[in-house]
């Protein structure tokens, strides 16, 4: 930063800091980029990032940054509050448009009912019938406490390693790393793992109940 710099990728929570102490100044900026924007816009970042950007954008100004929202995901909402940072003529870029069938169509899906405390025993039971011994499975659980047993439990014969918030981000890494080079077959995760990775060839996404 010191020495400057071309482009700066960051959370909002860092580059406020800096901005705070004195060690990076935005005034300008040529270009912005919300990644997830509708996370980024929401309640917890939306004040962080307005603040950000504050020093950056200048009501009615031609020499505003370009800016570039990108999301999987775009309740009305988004474009309300994206429309402080988008010039009047701004485009909208839709990959899915008006079709009602948003997922892959190779894709199938499947909703199995089971008491909580057979849970463990039916996913091994599912992750050996479609994911084989082999196969690359992620399975998506509500808490860090649920992911953690399911990942011990004995009822699954791959070996299986768990990914949540309570886990540093290096060991995180290296899980993940695991994961994709074929190391461990079982990915059992929280909402960490939902949003910006790729990960090629996953036979099998598990929902451990319907997602809130």
């Amino acid at each position: 930063l010191k020495s400057g710099i071309d482009i700066l990728v960051g959370t909002p929570g860092r580059i406020k800091d800096h901005i705070q102490n004195s060690k990076l100044a935005l005034s300008s900026v040529k270009h912005v980029v919300l990644d997830e924007v509708d996370h980024m816009l929401d309640m917890g970042f939306a004040e962080q990032v307005e603040e950000i950007l504050g020093s950056s954008y200048k009501k009615g100004s031609t020499n505003n940054p370009q800016t570039l929202l990108f999301s999987a995901t775009c309740p009305r909402w988004v474009y309300d509050v994206a429309k402080k940072y988008m010039r009047d003529e701004y485009e909208q870029i839709d990959l899915i448009g008006k079709k009602t069938q948003r997922t892959a169509t190779t894709v199938e899906h499947l909703a199995i009912q089971c008491r909580s405390s057979q849970r463990a025993g039916v996913l091994g039971d599912i992750i050996q019938v479609y994911s084989g011994s082999r196969g690359r499975t992620i399975v998506f659980c509500e808490t860090k406490k649920e992911a953690n047993e399911l990942a011990m439990n004995a009822s699954l014969k791959q070996d299986a390693q768990s990914l949540h918030g309570d886990i540093p981000q290096k060991q995180r890494e290296i899980t993940l790393k695991g994961f994709r080079n074929g190391v461990f077959e079982v990915l059992i995760a929280t909402n960490v793992a939902a949003r910006g990775l790729d990960i090629p060839e996953v036979d099998l996404v598990i929902q451990c109940s319907p997602p809130k």
